[in-house]
Formats: structure tokens, C-alpha cells, sequence
């Protein structure tokens, strides 16, 4: 196999009928592998069923192989990965972007943003400039002064909240966290890794926290700092956490703005709310939010913003010689392209091309909620969410065929940018084909999800009965 030019590979094709009708992602397989055409290997499987892991080895260069070719064995894997795109509706990763071509040449180079983006480091391969450009942004959209904020692009929302859990912890060192159970599991993964007292909140039937059991136990807990996780947009249901309740609630409880640290996990929907409602702003006293870049905004790998207060930075400042530069972030080496992929999503997109896809989900989600409805599947939507919350379907095989995440007796479809009307379509009429099968003995019944999502959302025997009775 030769070597991979990266000139010549990704210039332009002619333009012919033929790669007119290709997407974009078969035009960038015929510019990495030019010489596997329809010859390829074949892969025992289509975008009809779930991915199997392939049985690879290390292949050593020189020696024997009877097997296929290394170009065979990744067209092949792109090729699966191409099919089960119009498969991939229970995870929240926007895989519609089409400038992975235009940005593949930045792949020649080492790009590593190490140590702190508003320093300068003592070698050129660095992307800090994009960097800040896109933490700029973000600092506009969420309503602080650029001199006022400092933040960096993380390797993902997990690292985000690890560092806004760490920045209150160094604030209020004897601080308890406070996170609702439906809060991303990192949150309580932060608590043990540095070793804090943490409080569980329960939540509502949709997945928002209990403001009176958060209260309870602030009071219980008043002797010692609260640092409290909101949740913009749970993991499962889409829930959001209220911010200004809870700010209400320090302050009925006696909490001064100088014994509490709000974090705000904004993963998902800190993309979406700034176009809807100004619920996340440091106008307000929180202290820190994050988001996913590869979720609702979309990037080939996974990546995050992290924004704090400058003033609270100093609690984590460590001087690197090294790098000549100071570091406050949790991985210190960070990935250089991440920042060019968002800054170049975010200034083709803009704000409203943003705020057209916000409304684009939020409609389509609504859709799918009120078609599942109407064929008497039990669903739930909550307000200003994109996910879909649905019985759990009774077959595993229908669930890995649309990878589709479950807990307990329900499963969710999170409605991304990239997800289409056909899309939804399809899956709902796979659905409803399915559960005439499974259900049509009457051996078995549709689950009962009432205590999940709420008995006018249920839709089993027992609810639907009630529902229908005066």
C-alpha cells in the first residue's frame, strides 16, 4: 500500500454524473482508496442490522497475508459505518456535517493546545488562536465579558464537569455537592474521585430536580457549603433543571453567594436554550457551564467547551516551565483540531442557522411523539426537549438495529440535527409492524411505564382503561 498524499488525495474530483448522485462521505472514500472500487470485500452485514465487531489483528508489513488488504478492511468499515448512519437514533451525536473534506489536509499535522489557550506556547503547532475564538463565542452567547471569563476546549462534557466540580471544590473546599439522580453519571464520578460528600436529589416523574427535597437538604446540610450540579437537559429524559428556583431556594435557605458554586452541565441543550429562553447566563451567580461540541453543534470526535469566571481560575493556576506556559486544565495535552472543526461548524452555521435547527428538532420531536401517540405506544416529551422517551421495545434486536438506549422498561430517540422526517418514519413504522408481532397472542402486553413517565403517558392495559373511563 502507498503512502497517503494528503495533496493529492483530497484535490478535487471531476465532476462527472456519477459523483454528482455520490454523498459526500462515498466522494471522500474514493479520494482515501482510489484502488477499491466494487472489488472490495464485502462485509457480512448491512445497514439493516446492528454493526459486529470485525476479528483484527496487527497485520506486520512484509510478511504473508492471505487476508484482506488494509485499505479492503477500512473501506469496509466505512461503508458499514455509512449504512447504519440512517440507524443511529437513541444518542445524542450530530453526525450531519460535511466539512470533514474540507478540513482532512489539517490531519498532517501534530496539533496539541497544551497548557492554557490565552498563552502563547514555545512551539507553532497549536490551534489556540480557533481556540479562543470559539470560547469567545460561547462567553458572548452566555452573557459574560470577555475580560471576565477564562475556559478552554475539553476533551468532552465529562472533562467539563470534572473541571467545574474540581473549580468549586477548590472555592469551597469543605462544599458538598449536591446533583439530582438523574444528573450524567461524571458528576458522581467527580464526587469520588475527589473524595466529596455528595447528596443525591430526587426528581420529578420528568426527570427535574426535587426543589423540595434539594431544600431539605440544604437546610440539614447548612453548616457547610453547597455545590450544587444543574442539569441543563438530563441524560434520558431531557429534563431541564430550573435555575432561578434554585438560586431562590439558596437564598430562602440562608445561603450567601459567598457559601454556594452552581455548575451548570449543559451538554446537550446549552446549544439549544440561548435560542429559546436566556436560562444560562452569567448574569446570574452560577459559576461554570459546559457543553458537548460533538452533540447538537457536531464534530468527527468528541470534544467540549468548559466556561468559568476568571477571578476563579487562580484556585487552579500551576506554573509549567516546560511548556512555558500555565496550566489549569484537567488533561493538560488537548486535541488542536477539535477547536478548527468547531470554530468552522459555528461560522458556517452562525447563530441562525443554530437557531433554525433548534426549531427543526424541537418540531421534528413533537412529531415522533404525536405519531407514537396516535398508534398507542406509550411516549413522553418534555417541554423545550428533543428527546423522545417510549416504552422499551420488547425485541433486543429492534433496539441494536436502531441503537437505541434503554433504561428499565423505556428507550429514548433524541431528534438530532442530522435525524430526518423520513428517518423518524421509518423507525415508526418498523415500530408499530413490530408490536403486532409481539403482542399479538396477547401472551404478552406492552410494558406498563406509568411510574416512569407519568400515567397520562402510558398507554398499557391498565392506564389506557383508566384513561378511557369517566
Amino acid at each position: 500500500m502507498g503512502s497517503l498524499s494528503l495533496e493529492m488525495d483530497f484535490e478535487p474530483l471531476p465532476m462527472t454524473p456519477r459523483s454528482l448522485a455520490m454523498t459526500p462521505r462515498s466522494l471522500a472514500r474514493r479520494r482515501l482508496f482510489p484502488n477499491v472500487e466494487n472489488k472490495k470485500q464485502k462485509v457480512e452485514q448491512s445497514g439493516a442490522g446492528p454493526r459486529k465487531n470485525l476479528q483484527l489483528e496487527v497485520m506486520e508489513p512484509g510478511l504473508k497475508n492471505d487476508g484482506p488488504s488494509l485499505d479492503t478492511i477500512l473501506v469496509n468499515y466505512l461503508d458499514t459505518l455509512t449504512q447504519r448512519v440512517n440507524f443511529h437514533l437513541g444518542y445524542p451525536v450530530n453526525i450531519c456535517y460535511d466539512h470533514y473534506a474540507s478540513l482532512a489536509p489539517l490531519l498532517q499535522f501534530h496539533l496539541n493546545n497544551c497548557g492554557d489557550p490565552f498563552l502563547q506556547n514555545t512551539v507553532d503547532f497549536h490551534s489556540k488562536d480557533f481556540e479562543v475564538a470559539v470560547l469567545d463565542w460561547f462567553a458572548q452567547l452566555w452573557e459574560i465579558e470577555k475580560d471576565q471569563y477564562w475556559g478552554y476546549v475539553t476533551n468532552g462534557g465529562t472533562e467539563g464537569n470534572l473541571h467545574g466540580i474540581l473549580l468549586g471544590r477548590e472555592l469551597l473546599p469543605e462544599g458538598i455537592i449536591y446533583a439530582s439522580k438523574d444528573s450524567h453519571y461524571s458528576v458522581f464520578k467527580a464526587a469520588r474521585m475527589y473524595r466529596m460528600d455528595s447528596e443525591t436529589i430526587n426528581t420529578s416523574i420528568n426527570g427535574e430536580m426535587d426543589y423540595s427535597d434539594l431544600r431539605a437538604k440544604l437546610l440539614q446540610n447548612k453548616d457547610k457549603p453547597a455545590i450544587i450540579n444543574v442539569t441543563i437537559g438530563t441524560t434520558f429524559k431531557g429534563a431541564i433543571d430550573d435555575v432561578d428556583v434554585i438560586l431562590e431556594t439558596l437564598k430562602d435557605c440562608g445561603y450567601s453567594q459567598d457559601r454556594f458554586y452552581i455548575h451548570c452541565d449543559a451538554a446537550l441543550c446549552g446549544l439549544m436554550t440561548p435560542f429559546i429562553n436566556n436560562m444560562i447566563s452569567f448574569k446570574k451567580p452560577i459559576g461554570s457551564v459546559t457543553i458537548s461540541g460533538h452533540k447538537f453543534l457536531g464534530c468527527p470526535m468528541p470534544c467540549g467547551v468548559q466556561i468559568t469566571r476568571k477571578s476563579y481560575i487562580n484556585n487552579l493556576s500551576t506554573n509549567v516551565e516546560y511548556i512555558a506556559s500555565v496550566d489549569a486544565t484537567i488533561s493538560g495535552s488537548r486535541n488542536g483540531l477539535t477547536p478548527i472543526f468547531l470554530w468552522y461548524s459555528l461560522s458556517a452555521k452562525g447563530q441562525i442557522g443554530l437557531q433554525k435547527d433548534v426549531k427543526r428538532c424541537l418540531d421534528n420531536a413533537k412529531y415522533l411523539k404525536d405519531c407514537l401517540q396516535k398508534e398507542g405506544i406509550s411516549v413522553m416529551l418534555n417541554e423545550l426537549s428533543i428527546i423522545v422517551v417510549l416504552e422499551r421495545p420488547r425485541d433486543h434486536e429492534f433496539v441494536r438495529r436502531w441503537q437505541l438506549s434503554c433504561v428499565k422498561d423505556m428507550a429514548h430517540v433524541i431528534v438530532m440535527p442530522g435525524i430526518t422526517r423520513e428517518m423518524l418514519d421509518n423507525f415508526i413504522s418498523e415500530l408499530v409492524q413490530q408490536r403486532k408481532q409481539w403482542y399479538k397472542d396477547g401472551k404478552a402486553e406492552a410494558p406498563c411505564v406509568g411510574e416512569d413517565i407519568g400515567s397520562q403517558n402510558c398507554a398499557c392495559s391498565y392506564h389506557k382503561i383508566d384513561y378511557i373511563s369517566p
